[in-house]
């Protein structure tokens, strides 16, 4: 059976890489047409992926796990591949955080951490399993996230591709608690250690509700 990802994720790489080549100043928005040929976040291409892929989620349908291979290793061959991976990560974040219902989003920041917690816990589980493809595991005062096929992995040198998992995650604690601790790759497969895994510090939603 083909092995698939949720749509958004190769969304989330394909609205960084356009995100990133779009011209933030006017002098370069003058030449957009010219750039086009330059830049690969402003060809059709690009476009015609987006919006298919925008529907696809828009469905809740999945992709080729390939496919988002496919757009990573790209990705990773630009001399901004970090960069990208990074905005990819929070933007997936971003949409994923949008599931949740505004009533139980509001709750999590005024309830007392005691009962907040195991709320926000039980959606970031469920978040990083439908979209990450990652366990979410509480050990100690920590949250662990171990994903273990990654599809940025074999994308760039070194642990450049991990950084989408990174910054997803961390964004995601950020909308879901206020939190903006740490998150350290703490494991990877490619040191050979089996799996790839993030630690974040639980302990940051107390200070993030005020409690410490």
């Amino acid at each position: 059976m083909l092995a698939t990802v949720d749509a958004l994720l190769p969304l989330s790489l394909l609205e960084a890489v356009r995100s990133i080549d779009t011209p933030q100043d006017q002098a370069d928005a003058e030449f957009v047409d010219e750039l086009r040929n330059k830049r690969l976040g402003l060809s059709d291409t690009i476009y015609l992926q987006i919006k298919r892929h925008s529907e696809a989620a828009r469905k809740g349908h999945r992709a080729g796990q390939d496919e988002a291979i496919g757009l990573a290793k790209l990705i990773g061959r630009r001399p901004d591949a970090e960069a990208v991976f990074r905005s990819a990560g929070r933007y997936m974040a971003r949409q994923s955080y949008r599931t949740i219902s505004p009533v139980t989003r509001k709750m999590m920041r005024l309830l007392p951490a005691a009962v907040a917690r195991p709320i926000a816990f039980r959606h970031v589980r469920k978040i990083a399993s439908r979209y990450l493809s990652g366990n979410m595991r509480r050990v100690g005062s920590f949250l662990v996230m171990e994903v273990p096929r990654s599809i940025t992995l074999e994308s760039a040198p070194g642990s450049v591709g991990c950084t989408y998992y990174e910054a997803s995650l961390r964004e995601l604690l950020a909308l879901l608690i206020g939190s903006i601790g740490a998150v350290e790759h703490v494991r990877c497969t490619r040191r050979g250690e089996g799996s790839c895994e993030w630690r974040a510090d639980w302990r940051a939603f107390d200070r993030a509700v005020g409690l410490e």
